[in-house]
């Protein structure tokens, strides 16, 4: 029987290998296929893009944008809405159609980049062997492809919160308009795109600093910060995903409404910023990782708004109260709109909140995190002085993704079986495996420390490159750090991307291995970088830290 649909982007794709019959995170083979055609358009685009800047033309920046936000329409549990992804490629063909009458010669440009035709003939198009994930051959070639392809999804993520808060990077625009042509191109070979993969990782860097630049710039410097993970009296907004733009703007609107703003999932970090947390109705985080909404956003009893990826198709009894933003959308749930630099009207979820009862509580205590790079480091000397003396043996960055598998038990229990002298480094929402465990501290300093979202795991990359030099190793793999990531979307590609390109080495990836990896691609990672998968806890404890 034919496939229904092809997608193997995320780690818990069906039985390992890939979904074919409906979506694991939920959408269904109609809206995989709008998605896989609004890749190809923007492949297309991007190309057209390309040629005009090879010409000597310039592209503007809602061309980028559109790219930008394309890409980061289609990364797992972000968009579930046919109608809404079709008007992006309704409007991306626009955008090309409008910039092929600028190109002086066609030749040398992809089909993607020539094709058009009415809505109509959509549908018919994304299931054709020219559209999708199978439209590559050769096994090794499609496998690298995907992850270029996956590695650019994760680093329009970063680009796209940062256009949200006004910055805009042209050099990685450029790269990942040229990286999706190149992508296109038949003649280059498996060396050639292992050298672009590894470019990828470059500009994830690049990308990652960009963002920490708008963020920092716009917030001021996390700081180390008890979050209340309670509840008070008053309804509530759960605010949930990783715009903080979004956050900042509705933490505004609310200001002396009588409603109260709660973070959920990846939106925890927010607390640890200065410009945000003075903001007294923001009263605290609710709930844990986002696979837990479904339970969690029933109990909550207000409105939810889902700014990014994470969303999972709600349950009838709260879809009225789930509202989406960005590139985010789901079939009958509100839409908030707001382009580029505009100011989002979230007056009708507020007015909603009003008359809806307070959250019910979840738990009670506080958690501690805002140990993204700057606060670290100011901690320099003291963490220095801890590993001196052998109070700290070693770090563990434990930074990735949470999910639903049981197998991601894992994560939690290796935390648990650390040995007392090692100190945890997270970041993203793999963190709630752990970040209510009780670990203690080693001299002051938490055996938890936590950067922030998927996005700020650029902050392990300064403190190991800061420790580099404060220890003076030859090499970042010298130091006592070693990486055992949990992997769940494409933001996490970047991320690993990145981590290579700076030439970190014996990176453990788990739960699973992608499924995207051809067994020579994976090959060459291991024999290049020493990537592995997990073991059991008790081997893994054993071979990191030799009990």
């Amino acid at each position: 029987m034919d496939n229904k649909m092809f997608c193997y982007q995320c780690q818990e794709t069906a039985k390992g290998t890939g979904c074919t019959v409906s979506g694991v995170c939920g959408k269904n083979p109609e809206v995989a296929g709008m998605q896989d055609l609004l890749i190809y358009v923007t492949k297309g685009l991007a190309a057209v893009a390309t040629k005009l800047r090879e010409e000597g033309k310039t592209v503007g920046k809602e061309v980028n944008h559109r790219i930008t936000l394309n890409l980061f329409t289609t990364i797992t549990n972000a968009n579930f809405d046919k109608e809404n992804i079709t008007e992006y490629i309704k409007d991306t063909l626009r955008i090309k159609e409008e910039l092929l009458t600028k190109v002086d010669n066609n030749d040398g440009l992809p089909e993607a980049a020539l094709w058009s035709d009415d809505e109509a003939e959509f549908g018919n198009k994304a299931v054709s062997n020219a559209v999708g994930v199978l439209a590559t051959e050769n096994e090794d070639v499609r496998s690298l492809r995907e992850l270029i392809t996956y590695g650019l999804k994760g680093l329009a993520a970063y680009s796209k919160h940062a256009n949200a808060l006004m910055q805009d990077n042209e050099a990685i625009d450029e790269f990942i308009q040229l990286a999706l042509t190149k992508i296109q191109d038949d003649s280059l070979s498996v060396d050639d795109l292992v050298e672009l993969t590894m470019e990828t990782g470059k500009f994830g860097v690049d990308g990652m600093a960009l963002l920490d630049g708008a963020n920092t710039g716009a917030y001021g410097n996390p700081e180390m910060t008890k979050v209340n993970i309670g509840v008070g009296s008053n309804p509530g907004i759960l605010i949930s995903g990783h715009d903080l733009r979004d956050l900042e703007m509705l933490l505004k609107q609310t200001e002396g409404t009588g409603v109260d703003v709660y973070t959920h999932s990846e939106m925890l970090p927010a607390h640890y910023y200065p410009e945000l947390k003075k903001y007294k109705h923001l009263v605290g985080n609710y709930g844990n990782a986002w696979w837990k909404q479904k339970e969690e956003f029933e109990k909550f009893n207000g409105p939810i708004l889902m700014t990014t990826n994470c969303v999972v198709p709600p349950a009838e009894s709260y879809k009225d109260r789930l509202w989406t933003t960005g590139a985010t959308a789901v079939p009958g749930c509100k839409h908030i709109s707001g382009a580029y630099g505009e100011e989002k009207d979230f007056s009708e979820i507020i007015e909603q909140a009003k008359k809806c009862a307070a959250p019910e509580e979840l738990e009670t205590g506080t958690i501690v995190g805002g140990f993204a790079h700057n606060q670290v480091l100011a901690l320099a000397d003291q963490v220095v002085d801890a590993v001196k003396s052998g109070a700290i043996r070693k770090f563990v960055v434990m930074s990735g993704c949470d999910g639903r598998m049981k197998s991601r038990d894992y994560y939690k229990e290796f935390a648990e079986a650390l040995p007392k002298d090692v100190v945890i480094l997270t970041s993203g929402c793999a963190k709630y495996k752990y970040n209510k465990l009780g670990l203690g501290d080693i001299n002051g300093i938490p055996r938890v420390l936590d950067a922030g979202q998927c996005n700020d795991s650029y902050s392990w990359a300064l403190i190991a490159l800061k420790l580099k030099e404060i220890f003076g190793a030859e090499d970042i793999n010298n130091l006592p750090i070693e990486f055992n990531i949990a992997w769940y979307e494409q933001k996490a590609v970047i991320v690993l991307l990145a981590l290579l390109y700076l030439g970190v080495n014996n990176i453990h990836l788990g739960p699973t291995l992608p499924a995207f990896l051809s067994p020579n691609v994976a090959n060459v990672l291991v024999e290049n970088f020493g990537i592995s998968g997990i073991g059991t806890v008790e081997d893994d404890i054993k071979l990191f830290f030799g009990e």
